[in-house]
């Protein structure tokens, strides 16, 4: 790997960004390249999201809040 950088997933977006261990305390590090990449500063709020078969997802709360709008205005047009 070129400098140690993973290169999964690269080209449509999407990224491995390597691993993070989790802590004593349970907490992990968010790698630096994806903090700046998606602009995550100390302090900032993530939704953490879990399903059983498939794993871990961590989002910006607002993410998830655009999607639920875009169903509901699509829900909405339709009973129109």
């Amino acid at each position: 790997m070129a400098g140690g950088k993973h290169i999964l997933g690269k080209g449509n977006g999407r990224r491995v960004f390597g691993t993070a261990k989790v802590g004593d305390r349970g907490q992990i590090v968010i790698p630096k390249e994806a903090r700046e990449m998606f602009h995550i500063q100390p302090g900032d709020t993530l939704l953490i999201l879990g399903e059983k078969e498939t794993g871990l997802m961590i989002s910006r709360p607002e993410v998830l809040s655009d999607i639920a709008n875009q169903i509901f205005d699509t829900v909405r047009k339709e009973d129109k």
